[in-house]
């Protein structure tokens, strides 16, 4: 049930932490708080400022299968893994950063906006990866049919979805498709293999009623994510893009 990587060239898991408020973390603790996690974490040993400004610590690129990452924005915080083993094992990673992150960081339950879950499948293809999602998933749909034919391309079909978990709407999920084909590939009709991406997300807002600790709700996310990727989203999306590839080659 959770070898969601054999439905995909890549899968890979993550857990964003939305702030209300900037965050201002002291050197000292930003250091520490890595310190821990690498601690908690051997291999996660790359420690870098990006260009926009946020803190990453993660492991080498050509580090086996697993590989996590811990990034840390003006106004969140972000964690994943390429190719988790199972789920326990990202929930531990997830676990441990969202424990300590409060106390290093200086976070309080009044400055939760939200946190989500995503699952994210990566099929590599050589092609038009809007025009393999329009014919795949759409097919017949009036929304297809008004553009295509009479020899036109589609050359942008990212279509994005969303739908209330519950009554009030604090509990979302959203899937959307990204295919990363450019115009230059279009024009020459020249392609490279490029990873055309399935994204499930699934959210919590937080009104007056942000947890303190938070490894709870994440782990709540995660099952409820897990419960959709199987049913739902590799059945009638991951598989059959994966299938229209196939038949493409």
């Amino acid at each position: 049930m959770w070898a969601f990587d054999a439905f995909c060239d890549e899968f890979s898991l993550g857990t964003r932490l939305f702030l209300k408020l900037d965050l201002s973390p002291s050197r000292e603790s930003l250091l520490q708080f890595c310190e821990q996690v690498r601690r908690a974490f051997p291999d996660m040993v790359r420690f870098r400022r990006r260009e926009d400004g946020s803190i990453m610590l993660d492991e080498e690129a050509d580090t086996q299968a697993g590989r996590r990452y811990l990034r840390i924005d003006a106004n969140a915080l972000r964690l994943g893994q390429f190719s988790p083993p199972s789920r326990q094992a990202f929930s531990a990673f997830a676990t441990m950063v969202l424990s300590h992150a409060p106390y290093y960081l200086s976070l309080s339950d009044l400055d939760y906006d939200s946190l989500e879950v995503m699952f994210g499948f990566d099929l590599e293809y050589c092609g038009n990866h809007d025009e393999l999602v329009a014919e795949t998933l759409l097919g017949d749909n009036p929304l297809h049919a008004a553009l295509a034919g009479d020899g036109r391309r589609i050359i942008d079909c990212q279509p994005c979805v969303g739908a209330a978990l519950d009554e009030e709407c604090r509990t979302q999920a959203y899937l959307e498709i990204r295919g990363r084909t450019s115009m230059y590939e279009l024009r020459s009709a020249e392609y490279e293999a490029q990873a055309l991406s399935v994204y499930l997300t699934v959210r919590r807002e937080f009104r007056d009623d942000a947890p303190r600790e938070l490894a709870g709700v994440e782990e709540e996310l995660l099952e409820l994510a897990q419960e959709v990727a199987t049913n739902r989203v590799v059945p009638h999306i991951v598989r059959r893009l994966r299938e229209a590839i196939a038949s493409r080659r």
